[in-house]
């Protein structure tokens, strides 16, 4: 860590002032927010040394090309530590999560989000056709070697651990008659392997922190309409050459976002217009495109296995059903031009979960107003944090903010403008971050983590929306509740 923290300063030519960890998601690359009173990064540590080189080379390759990924700052001699551009909390997953949250859903402005997304998908895919993928890793394409461990994935970490039974070397033979067909699409592309919403960030417009312009303290925000945000797209360091049916499959089946079907094939649509795909072209792509869900899903039945089955995290568990409909979706309404029987005997339809104790970490975030007392811990373990807010900047001494809440738009936007408010928030992030990493290791159930200010109304809502937001996209192991004490007692 200390590598780290000097070469921020050689970048900056000033020590962070801020250290806060990140949640690291499935990887075992360490992310920090390194701030200054002048720079502010993402600063990773990384011992793979033959990934980091592959980031650093793709990196270098789209800036070049104009695409939007991280700028990267600076890199370590021994090439372990590196800097990076910071980007903000605002994943396009978390977003619908939020929507969905507040008894929204996947609108106008989610829908034209997503089209975006796969419009650069096509300007990334084609930019990157020309890499030098000697620096991919593990391997310089999406082969047949690819494709072959990840349905061995599959048949190791879920058909077995599921006790489903199957004749392994007709299953084998499935396999490779699979492989095959898929090897027919043009594999010249850039494939990014990881192409999901957790990977696309929102940053500017009205949707991340910060992103509103700066002015004086307590003045009334600007009411000018801000534009679509910028999407940028990060941990492409697995990309290698490759179909690209295969990311499109990966954005629009992620089992978590579980997009309807309708709204997959319209998404699918523009992404071919984009492309300027059709006619014969066009249902030869389709019938590939079809080949490429089917082996995404089996991959990712493999990882919920692994991850929930075999390491028993409750997550990957409760993810297990949602990709199992989209395998019954796809195998109902698109069957493949080749026959796989032992495959299709033993894909499961259905999955019962071995029983298990839930010993998921329960994550109480809440506001509430001092004036009406501290709040109770219903879980009866005591404890947790309760941070005062009353020392920020209060929207309610302005007379256009007082009928609204930290919930609505307005608020939301004064308090963004505030420096103060993100240095705490950020401080706040870190303490329960420490926290909830440790219960989670220990397997406790319950923390409680409350906001309390002069009302209830507006600094202390604010606080916690944010914070159990960001709990939700970097603790997915977590249940997080969300409460206002005192608007929902109204």
């Amino acid at each position: 860590m200390q590598a780290l923290l000097q070469l921020f300063e050689q970048w900056a030519g000033e020590p962070p002032a801020e250290n806060l960890a990140l949640g690291g998601g499935g990887s075992s690359r360490r992310y920090y927010r390194l701030v200054s009173s002048s720079h502010r990064c993402i600063g990773t540590i990384g011992d793979d040394l033959r990934e980091n080189e592959a980031f650093f080379a793709y990196t270098r390759h789209f800036m070049a090309q104009g695409m939007a990924v991280p700028e990267l700052y600076a890199v370590s001699d021994d090439r372990t530590r590196y800097l990076q551009q910071d980007l903000g909390d605002q994943s396009l997953y978390g977003f619908l999560l939020d929507k969905r949250r507040q008894g929204g859903g996947f609108d106008a402005e989610m829908l034209g989000l997503y089209r975006k997304a796969l419009a650069d998908l096509a300007a990334l895919q084609q930019a990157g056709a020309d890499l030098d993928f000697s620096v991919a890793y593990p391997r310089e394409a999406f082969d047949r070697q690819s494709i072959l461990w990840d349905l061995n994935y599959f048949k190791y970490y879920f058909l077995k651990l599921n006790h489903i039974s199957f004749d392994e070397q007709r299953l084998e033979d499935d396999f490779h008659r699979l492989a095959d067909f898929l090897l027919q699409a043009d594999c010249r592309y850039f494939l990014y392997r990881d192409f999901n919403p957790r990977n696309i960030m929102l940053v500017g417009g009205s949707h991340s922190v910060g992103a509103a312009a700066t002015q004086e303290s307590g003045c009334p925000p600007s009411t000018t309409h801000h534009p679509p945000p910028t999407l940028y797209y990060i941990d492409y360091q697995g990309g290698r050459r490759g179909a690209a049916q295969y990311d499109v499959a990966s954005l629009l089946y992620s089992a978590k976002s579980d997009l309807p079907d309708p709204l997959r094939l319209d998404l699918l649509n523009h992404y071919l217009a984009v492309r300027g795909i059709k006619g014969e072209e066009k249902q030869q792509w389709l019938g590939h495109f079809w080949g490429y869900v089917l082996v995404r899903i089996l991959q990712t039945l493999g990882a919920y296995g692994y991850r929930g089955l075999y390491e028993r995290k409750p997550y990957f568990l409760e993810s297990i059903p949602l990709a199992i409909n989209n395998l019954r979706s796809l195998l109902e309404a698109h069957p493949l031009p080749i026959s796989l029987p032992e495959l299709t005997r033993s894909l499961p339809t259905t999955h019962q979960p071995p029983p298990t104790t839930d010993s998921r970490l329960n994550v109480s975030v809440l506001s509430f107003s001092y004036k009406q007392g501290l709040p109770d811990d219903p879980s009866g373990n005591g404890g947790g944090f309760i941070f005062d807010c009353r020392a920020l900047p209060n929207p309610g001494r302005y007379a256009e903010y007082k009928a609204i809440t930290g919930r609505d738009r307005p608020v939301i936007e004064f308090l963004q403008r505030e420096p103060a408010v993100e240095h705490f928030l950020g401080h706040a992030k870190a303490l329960v971050a420490q926290s909830v990493e440790k219960y989670l290791e220990r397997r406790f159930t319950s923390l409680q983590v409350a906001f309390g200010c002069t009302g209830g109304q507006h600094r202390s809502v604010y606080c916690a929306e944010q914070l159990a937001r960001w709990l939700a996209a970097t603790y997915p192991a977590c249940r997080i509740r969300l409460r206002h004490r005192e608007q929902d007692a109204g």
